[in-house]
């Protein structure tokens, strides 16, 4: 059973980035800083990637509700090269994406909540 969940959760991974060009790399990942599965750069780090997730999502949470900004909707972090997004995906699960500078971030956050969304119901 576990093996046809991970086929779903890299095929949600698969369509999410295929629906997008200028996404490079994305992961879904657990609250706790697992990875969970991943569509990431062979020569990056796929547990490194999950505890900063994590930790973004929880610092950022944490900085909304005490800022009055109600509850955490998406952590966004701009590079020279490009983007970085995360969102959760249900109690258990974030996602997170990496595009390239060029990215219409609108479309970009709403193909990742439909994701999101998917994955939620699956974990």
């Amino acid at each position: 059973m576990s093996q046809s969940r991970g086929d779903t959760l890299e095929g949600v991974l698969n369509e999410l980035q295929g629906s997008i060009p200028e996404i490079e790399a994305c992961a879904i990942v657990s609250v706790e800083g697992l990875p969970i599965v991943s569509a990431l750069p062979n020569e990056v780090d796929e547990a490194k990637v999950a505890a900063m997730t994590a930790a973004m999502l929880t610092l950022g949470e944490k900085a909304a509700i005490e800022l009055g900004k109600g509850n955490l909707e998406q952590v966004l972090i701009k590079g020279n090269n490009g983007w970085l997004m995360a969102i959760q995906a249900g109690l258990n699960a974030c996602l997170t994406v990496s595009t390239t500078e060029q990215a219409k971030l609108g479309l970009v956050f709403l193909d990742m909540k439909r994701a999101a969304d998917k994955i939620a119901e699956m974990i």
